[in-house]
């Protein structure tokens, strides 16, 4: 908050140094290129002027993430028309030119070599029903993966991902709906192409709901290394906090260690000992030392880190990420020479331990779930509550509207239950994800 960015920030200075977030990026009229569309904090954007472009994984100090380019033109949007313009002030939202091949969907643009990134904006629903697309003719492949690169970019929601095993190209939206609309714009608009598309696949968690009723071994391939772990659930409260960085790996220990004894009871101990948040380093499963005075143990910990990263993103009931469990490292006897218990000695035997822990915790799966709100007439409740019961809903609350002969019910509907051209419930008013 001290920094020369910050300052012209909270000052809304035009002449301070240069900071704009892109939040979205706005295909042209014949969607070759894109627009970078955002509102200036700080500073002036003008064309010609040479930026830094730094995207959500940029760190301060580093390269990674980071390009420095020139705007080529500044112009203001308008409705459907575009008007040109030599430099725009802070305070105000503008559409840059020529950087859209370095921003994937959001970025940071700046001029000043300190300058922190602008937080990547959180959203109510989560992209968790999956379709996998293929080219119809396989020589349009080329086509496929330009137009997925272009869906991608214009919709700030939509993850497009390739599976490690299959190399299937998957889409990931929020809802039916959401996955329809897409491979629409994939077909007439960014791909131009016939594609294949296949059913729709509900993203689920997999998760424990007791804590391991014994203390799970693991021998390494060579017998000399032996690791003991446990698993135990995580309070949802916690996840939630983790996945909204109120609690998380890029904190001080001790702040970290303080929220979790006065919040959430953990022993003070635990809480430094914190090896690491999964999947991907920021997800809402950890994993804890709670060994005590074990030998070579910090030699071992990037081994056991990386199986955990693994485990996390594919657990063992059917391969889906992993959702509030933490992994207690208990115990490990260590082989005295280094070349002994290196990575493919310890990797698989973390791996494997960390699996059997889960299955001795009571695993279970969580479903995602539609806060469903159904506007409809008093004489047709019969049938939203024959619907709903018939797709695994469950009603929370009817209100009546009012003045008007209708009510609202809002409801828990599993988006597995969501599917299906034949579906009574197309004429949901409003519907996002709860959970």
């Amino acid at each position: 908050m001290t920094d020369e960015t910050a300052i012209g920030i909270r000052d809304c200075d035009p002449k301070a140094p240069l900071c704009m977030y892109i939040s979205k990026m706005v295909p042209t009229a014949d969607r070759s290129r894109f627009f970078a569309f955002g509102r200036v904090f700080s500073g002036t954007v003008a064309s010609g002027q040479k930026v830094r472009i730094q995207g959500p994984h940029y760190v301060p100090g580093t390269k990674k993430d980071m390009y420095i380019k020139t705007i080529q033109r500044t112009v203001l949007m308008m409705g459907r028309t575009i008007y040109q313009i030599s430099d725009v002030p802070c305070g105000n939202t503008v559409a840059l030119v020529g950087v859209d091949q370095f921003i994937i969907k959001s970025a940071t643009i700046c001029t000043n070599e300190d300058c922190h990134n602008i937080r990547s904006m959180k959203y109510s629903v989560s992209p968790v029903v999956r379709v996998a697309v293929s080219a119809k003719n396989p020589a349009e492949l080329p086509k496929l993966i330009e137009g997925l690169r272009k869906l991608s970019k214009s919709d700030p929601l939509v993850v497009i991902s390739q599976d490690k095993r299959t190399q299937q190209h998957i889409i990931a939206g929020s809802g039916e709906l959401h996955i329809e609309i897409c491979l629409k714009d994939l077909r007439e608009e960014f791909g131009k192409i016939e594609i294949i598309e296949g059913e729709p696949v509900v993203s689920f968690r997999e998760s424990c709901t007791t804590t391991s009723d014994r203390d799970c071994l693991s021998k390494s391939p060579n017998k000399h290394n032996r690791i003991w772990m446990r698993a135990a659930p995580l309070t949802e409260a916690l996840g939630v906090d983790i996945d909204d960085e109120v609690v998380g790996v890029n904190m001080e220990a001790k702040v970290r260690t303080k929220i979790l004894v006065e919040k959430y009871g953990w022993d003070k101990h635990d809480g430094q000992k914190i090896w690491d948040f999964g999947p991907e380093g920021v997800g809402p499963n950890m994993l804890v030392d709670t060994s005590k005075g074990v030998q070579y143990l910090n030699d071992i910990k990037d081994s056991i880190t990386s199986s955990f990263q693994h485990v996390s993103d594919a657990g063992i009931l059917c391969d889906e990420p992993m959702r509030s469990t933490r992994f207690n490292v208990m115990d490990a006897n260590l082989h005295n020479d280094a070349i002994h218990r290196g990575g493919g000695q310890i990797i698989p035997t973390a791996r494997r331990v960390m699996y059997a822990a889960e299955l001795t915790a009571t695993p279970m799966l969580m479903e995602p779930i539609f806060l469903a709100e159904i506007t409809c007439p008093i004489e047709a409740m019969s049938g939203v509550y024959l619907c709903l019961s018939q797709r695994r809903g469950e009603v929370v609350e009817e209100i009546p509207v009012a003045g008007t002969p209708l009510n609202l019910v809002k409801a828990y509907l599993p988006v597995s239950e969501s599917f299906g051209k034949t579906n009574p419930l197309i004429p949901l008013i409003y519907h996002r994800l709860h959970s």
